[in-house]
């Protein structure tokens, strides 16, 4: 049976997140909440789990998956940053966006884009995606918690538990998240392009 570990979304137990991230560390499948709702995450380097995200959520072709990253310090390793680009991920993160940007050679072939090699890049404002991130001192790769014939707006951790406790082998529940998309911003040109509006705000001024 899949585990499940309850907590507060503000002030997290430390010895909570470090089982969390025992689970990740062996090479576990998680569900977990954020700012924009609940999301599937694994370790980046993990293939085992990232093939298992795939047949879940029966996804065709390529599909390329967030890089969820604690700080832009983060991001710099994964994604080239310039300057009026880490200006505004600077203003805008943590927060509900996703940011498109080129991918450097520590992203694996098959976790960016191609021709050109781009990434996507979320800094999430929630306690405890903090926690965890900053415990397991890496970015974790990201998918949206929707799954084929799964009720898009789930909003109760019950009802999302038992929809998901087959899938995945631990469910973080830190009660209710809103449930809205990120609002997606490519930034790979010289100003900023909005692919998706969703629950960010678009004000560049």
């Amino acid at each position: 049976m899949t585990e499940r570990i309850e907590l507060r979304a503000n002030g997290p137990k430390p010895r909570l997140i470090d089982n969390i991230v025992a689970v990740l560390v062996r090479g576990g499948l998680i569900a977990y909440p954020t700012d924009s709702g609940y999301a599937l995450g694994w370790r980046a380097d993990n293939r085992k789990a990232q093939a298992r995200v795939v047949r879940l959520r029966q996804l065709e072709g390529e599909h390329h998956f967030t890089y969820c990253c604690r700080t832009i310090s983060d991001v710099s390793r994964y994604a080239k940053v310039g300057n009026w680009a880490h200006r505004l991920i600077r203003r805008l993160a943590p927060g509900p966006y996703t940011f498109v940007l080129p991918a450097t050679s520590q992203v694996p072939r098959n976790q960016r884009g191609k021709k050109p090699a781009t990434i996507g890049i979320r800094i999430p404002d929630h306690q405890v995606v903090q926690a965890i991130l900053e415990t397991l001192d890496e970015p974790l790769l990201s998918s949206s918690l929707i799954l084929p014939g799964m009720e898009e707006d789930i909003f109760d951790t019950e009802d999302l538990y038992d929809a998901i406790h087959q899938d995945v082998d631990l469910f973080v529940d830190a009660g209710y998240c809103p449930l809205e998309p990120t609002t997606l911003l490519d930034l790979t040109g010289e100003a900023p392009v909005v692919l998706r509006a969703g629950q960010g705000v678009i004000d560049f001024d």
